[in-house]
């Protein structure tokens, strides 16, 4: 028999509380970099859960019960908003009815967000990619945990300052290292437009095969569109994404064999998911400056070995 989601969170309330931290403010975030950002700067003050863990995406993602019993016992619970968590939607505007669950990404001004191509009146939510903008992400994640644990706001304010000066680090790195990559061949093909806002940031011009959601298809016609646009371009790299599929990378590049150009994979980038836990790719600085430097190797630019902290591990 199909549980309502209100027969759920009623059971959920008679698990036992030993079950969670009691000292630290328990916190769910439904992305890796949302949770990231909130151990940078909740510090020992939480406990922090990521619902979707590397590789996962986030687009398609739906709740499991174990979610639900974790964001219903929680103090905080951190959503990114802007249409991304699309299949969770609904069961986190129905939860923040009765609990505290923050979309953090919708604090930003609309007037710094790019519209969606595939959905009227709605964002591109991938704003990650942009340091700049996740900085103001990361304000509405330290005024959230402020509000949730008042006595270590001054900590939190801290934490989020000397985040700060790293995010800012990382924006200039990546301005630095991208304007190496020749003019010509600043053309960025991955598997879906999670790219926009890196493509504005830095000059680049972005194809994604499927749209800015990874529930699109992309036809054989569109197959066709990209096989044109890289052999008339000389474009000899694309890239695959750790969170989708690369089949229609591997089309593209059959594709274009077939025509007599060759085309090769410029290296893994993370769109919508983080890098393996434990890995600095498997922080959002580290994932950040992974897509930067393989991004600008591949397309004929100069980068450390190491990328900007020389702690790369997955190039």
């Amino acid at each position: 028999m199909t549980r309502t989601l209100p027969a759920i969170l009623l059971s959920t309330a008679l698990l036992p509380t030993n079950l969670y931290a009691q000292e630290q403010i328990s916190v769910v975030a439904t992305t890796g970099m949302i949770a990231d950002a909130a151990r940078v700067i909740g510090g020992d003050f939480v406990d922090v859960q990521a619902l979707m863990g590397p590789g996962v995406d986030p687009h398609a993602y739906r709740q499991t019960r174990s979610d639900i019993v974790a964001i219903a016992r929680a103090d905080l619970v951190l959503w990114h908003g802007l249409y991304l968590e699309a299949q969770l939607e609904e069961f986190l505007l129905e939860l923040a009815e009765t609990n505290r669950v923050i979309p953090v990404a919708e604090a930003l001004d609309s007037s710094s967000l790019i519209a969606s191509e595939n959905y009227s009146d709605q964002f591109d939510p991938h704003v990650w990619m942009n340091p700049y903008l996740w900085a103001g992400v990361v304000q509405e994640v330290t005024a959230a945990l402020s509000e949730s644990a008042p006595d270590a706001a001054e900590s939190f304010t801290a934490n989020a300052e000397a985040y700060g000066e790293q995010v800012e680090a990382l924006a200039v790195y990546s301005e630095q290292v991208l304007s190496t990559v020749p003019e010509q061949a600043r053309v960025l093909v991955t598997a879906h437009d999670a790219f926009n806002y890196f493509g504005a940031a830095y000059g680049f011009e972005v194809v994604g095969i499927q749209g800015i959601s990874t529930e699109s298809e992309a036809g054989l016609q569109r197959i066709g569109e990209l096989v044109d646009l890289l052999v008339e371009r000389d474009i000899g790299a694309v890239f695959v994404e750790s969170s989708v599929s690369d089949r229609n990378i591997r089309a593209l590049i059959e594709g274009a064999a077939a025509r007599g150009h060759e085309v090769v994979i410029g290296g893994e980038l993370f769109s919508d998911a983080m890098g393996p836990d434990g890995t600095y790719e498997g922080t959002w600085i580290g994932m950040i400056d992974h897509n930067v430097t393989t991004i600008a190797r591949a397309l004929g630019g100069e980068v450390p070995d190491g990328g900007m902290q020389g702690a790369l591990t997955l190039n």
